[in-house]
């Protein structure tokens, strides 16, 4: 098998050829997307942090400038949305939009959140351990970090429902050469989801509640596209990655019975397992950049104005910096895996995200202590974010 990100076998498992892009070539051009792949952690690692690259180019110089062909008229009201949230622009832009919202994510805030993620956890739980189990993904892993985000914005209950769908759209734009219909399912997603939280942010400026939305609706350096892009990020950001980690990571630990009983053995180990399990099948496989200037990767001449592909997926698996790197061992103490990516982008969202997933694990092993998989799961068609359908498991 080759590096083919369309092909469902590959998706499913595509560690072996990683191995041998790491050994034979680890930096390489991928004619279909024409980008340069990058697999070694030291590179990725160190590209993630590299100036000379960044999210987007148009800080710098218009498509045209740089030499690459402006998006199709139809797709305007999606990268409006997108290109007004801190992931896809670069300082000073970047500097300003991350000091604004990470007053909503300091330590104390994200800690003092631990209480309702648990209470939230706990009721999704008990009634998956009660109706006997079902589809993990649906039931337990897609809810709760939808429904944290949800609360922390303040998006009223009646609307949640709209959230997970407009998020999973949104996303599929990310996919590498993503069908017409997946576009047009992004644009309208994004112009839907625009609208909704320009609705909000109006409400809430004229009448404050204690939620992010109203903090943001009431900060005037915001423009109402920032706001915009801001919330739209937090929310794909903060549940698309927790999703799939849930599920990959039960998938893992089946797939790994002698590691679930150690964990489940062990509580103790819950914040190493969740690192491992981020490691060991990483939810995000690939992360793009931009090259603003001509670069020399592994003796490798890059130039200006090509993008690269890090594998994050492959860079996690590297033997030159993890013992053992095909097994699972949730016990792993030295895991500087790169899954939250490095730098200037580094997910602001990490310590929300880790308290999520150890809380949900924690209360799945204790409430479902007999969970068992029912039948092997199927992966989801996407390569860049990648997770399974479903996952079907009983709690006798």
């Amino acid at each position: 098998m080759r590096f083919d990100p369309w092909n469902p076998d590959f998706v499913a498992s595509p560690y072996t050829v990683y191995d041998e892009l790491r050994r034979e070539a680890p930096v390489s051009f991928f004619e279909p997307t024409g980008q340069w792949l990058i697999a070694r952690h030291a590179d990725v690692n160190a590209l993630l942090r590299d100036r000379r690259l960044g999210r987007s180019y148009l800080h710098l110089a218009t498509h045209e400038e740089f030499g690459r062909e402006p998006e199709p008229d139809f797709q305007e009201p999606f990268w409006r949305v997108i290109r007004a949230g801190m992931l896809d622009v670069e300082p000073p832009v970047h500097t300003r939009l991350r000091r604004l919202v990470s007053k909503a994510f300091t330590p104390r805030m994200v800690e003092s959140m631990r209480p309702r993620v648990r209470a939230i956890v706990e009721g999704l739980v008990d009634d998956f351990v009660e109706k006997g189990g079902g589809d993990l993904i649906a039931e337990v892993a897609e809810p709760l970090p939808v429904t944290v985000i949800a609360e922390m914005l303040g998006v009223p209950d009646a609307d949640r429902h709209l959230l997970r769908p407009w998020s999973a759209d949104i996303c599929g734009m990310y996919e590498l050469n993503p069908s017409q219909e997946a576009q047009h399912t992004a644009v309208t997603a994004a112009a839907e989801f625009s609208d909704y939280l320009k609705g909000l942010a109006r409400a809430r400026r004229a009448a404050p509640g204690e939620d992010l939305i109203s903090a943001l609706a009431q900060i005037e350096e915001l423009t109402e596209d920032e706001l915009v892009g801001t919330c739209v990020l937090l929310l794909n950001a903060g549940h698309e990655a927790t999703v799939n980690v849930t599920g990959n990571g039960w998938w893992s630990l089946f797939r790994n019975p002698s590691e679930l009983v150690r964990l489940r053995q062990d509580l103790s180990l819950l914040p190493t397992a969740v690192e491992e399990l981020m490691r060991y099948d990483t939810p995000l496989q690939m992360f793009e950049r931009w090259v603003l200037e001509d670069i020399e990767v592994g003796g490798v001449a890059i130039p200006k104005g090509v993008e690269i592909a890090l594998l994050f997926g492959s860079a996690n698996r590297d033997p030159e910096v993890f013992d053992r790197p095909d097994a699972l061992d949730v016990g792993r103490a030295d895991n500087p895996h790169i899954s939250f990516g490095a730098g200037i982008h580094f997910c602001l969202g990490a310590p929300l995200a880790r308290i999520e997933l150890v809380e949900s694990f924690g209360a799945l092993l204790r409430r479902a202590p007999d969970i068992a998989l029912v039948e092997e799961p199927e992966w989801n068609p996407g390569y860049i974010i990648r997770g399974l359908r479903s996952l079907d498991v009983s709690c006798e």
